[in-house]
């Protein structure tokens, strides 16, 4: 479960005034959850989520993973996945290393990450070479090897910021059914960012706005 408790961070303008962009989020998602949250861009969607995963640093409250307060707990502990927009997969690595990147920073063996790199990759039915490298892939082949490569280190959270904003329509369509089921098979925390509110009704079972830093429960 992620737990978030009274969050609060503030924001400052050039002109050095202050205000308020996350004022006591609260909000328990469980495992096997996917909550939708919208917002206007600016409002902190975004910075809500490096909070958790711990990039970014909360002023007031808790962020709280499986029942632990991750305060102290260094990024790469908190068993969080993230999955952005643009990807973030490695332009320099081939599909195999990109998925089993995770693996090897948490020192196991590269032999033994690629292995379970392909498993992963075979379970996504993705048809494209394992040595191929990433940038030659098609958005959609992109995003699923984003996903494997999340999932395959079991995060206890998943995090995902429009993660398919580039992407058209009908592939959107397709992705969102495939990962909504894949986050419930996992049994992961997972909170979904988006724009659009057709998208968010789909995959949430859940949703809330984000206005001048609170949370506003739609459905």
């Amino acid at each position: 479960m992620l737990e978030l408790q009274s969050v609060r961070k503030s924001w400052q303008s050039d002109t050095g005034a202050v205000w308020p962009l996350l004022a006591d989020i609260s909000l328990q998602v469980a495992a096997g959850e996917t909550v939708a949250l919208l917002g206007a861009s600016g409002s902190g969607k975004s910075t809500l989520l490096k909070i958790i995963a711990g990039i970014e640093i909360l002023e007031g409250g808790q962020v709280c993973i499986g029942g632990a307060s991750m305060r102290d707990v260094p990024p790469e502990r908190r068993g969080v996945g993230l999955i952005f927009q643009d990807f973030a997969l490695f332009p320099h690595l081939d599909v195999w290393d990109n998925v089993a990147f995770g693996l090897v920073e948490r020192g196991v063996k590269r032999q033994e990450a690629r292995a379970q790199a392909q498993r992963m990759l075979a379970s996504f039915s993705l048809d494209v070479p394992a040595g191929q490298k990433v940038w030659k892939l098609s958005g959609g082949e992109q995003q699923r090897v984003a996903l494997a490569r999340a999932l395959i280190v079991q995060p206890r959270v998943l995090l995902l910021d429009e993660p398919f904003s580039a992407l058209d329509a009908d592939l959107r369509a397709h992705l969102r059914a495939e990962f909504v089921r894949r986050i419930a098979e996992s049994r992961m925390a997972a909170l979904w960012v988006t724009h659009d509110e057709d998208e968010a009704r789909a995959v949430g079972q859940r949703g809330y706005r984000l206005v001048q830093g609170g949370l506003n429960p739609l459905w």
